[in-house]
């Protein structure tokens, strides 16, 4: 498996100094958050755009995808929530990235409501990532936490460029054990979002290891069926400003990693 972190973690940092430290702590590649508080987002002329894609291609550095923050099962009209993935594909197919990620933001709906309304945008949003060869990852995240919630709307979507991204802390927060998030969201995986917290109470970012996510257990059922893809680490920073800063964080976490990885083989 390879190693990200996202921009999350180190919240309006230059392109340039997020390279450094991806390249000095042994990361293959960066997820990149995509907001107008951040280096990289939908604004970007092509120009700039260009310019972020040669910067990672010199450092070596992969952009694992672009963390957008389209809600896809939300209330309204579809037209503003498809202007918005369709931004955040063409900003993806632009700088290389191979996935884009989405929430769901159902809200107060009905299941079956917010299923309903997510399957349609995305079946209508999977037509134009297909032809741009991205990916649309919806994340196990508020109204559809767990690997159950993500799959009832995967199911109706049926589409290959619609996939899962597995936020490990909202799956255990729903009560899902990480076989079961697994048994789910495996035939649709894009990739796993890492973290550590101290409790379902508290959910501050810690250093990889040091709170009560079993991350041990996901890496381990990870290695058992051979999936080879990304582990990110999701250090939320940003919303945590008492948080310890990430950039001395990131080669003991690394290290956690590899270890449980080792551990698992």
């Amino acid at each position: 498996m390879k190693l990200a972190f996202s921009t999350l973690g180190v919240p309006g940092l230059p392109l340039t100094d997020v390279l450094g430290l991806a390249t000095a702590h042994g990361y293959h590649g960066v997820e990149l958050r995509a907001h107008p508080e951040e280096p990289v987002h939908p604004g970007l002329g092509p120009a700039e755009r260009a310019d972020v894609a040669a910067e990672f291609k010199a450092a070596g550095v992969e952009i694992l995808g672009l963390a957008g923050y389209a809600r896809v099962a939300a209330p309204g009209e579809d037209e503003p929530v498809l202007a918005e993935i369709r931004a955040l594909l063409d900003l993806a197919r632009d700088l290389g990235a191979p996935f884009v990620r989405v929430f769901p933001g159902g809200g107060e709906q009905s299941p079956e409501e917010a299923d309903a309304t997510a399957a349609r945008r995305l079946g209508t949003a999977a037509e134009y990532a297909a032809d741009l060869g991205v990916r649309i990852l919806l994340e196990t995240h508020d109204s559809h936490r767990t690997g159950a919630d993500a799959i009832r709307v995967l199911g109706l979507v049926g589409h290959r460029q619609v996939g899962a991204l597995w936020d490990v802390m909202h799956t255990w927060l729903g009560g899902e054990q990480p076989v079961e998030s697994y048994a789910a969201l495996s035939p649709h995986l894009g990739y796993v979002q890492v973290k550590d917290i101290a409790s379902a109470d508290d959910t501050t970012p810690l250093p990889l290891g040091a709170g009560v996510l079993p991350l041990t257990d996901c890496v381990e059922i990870l290695s058992r069926h051979g999936w080879d893809g990304w582990l990110c680490w999701e250090y939320e920073k940003r919303w945590y400003a008492d948080a310890a800063p990430l950039p001395g964080l990131l080669t003991p976490g690394r290290e956690h990693l590899a270890r449980l990885l080792s551990e698992s083989a």
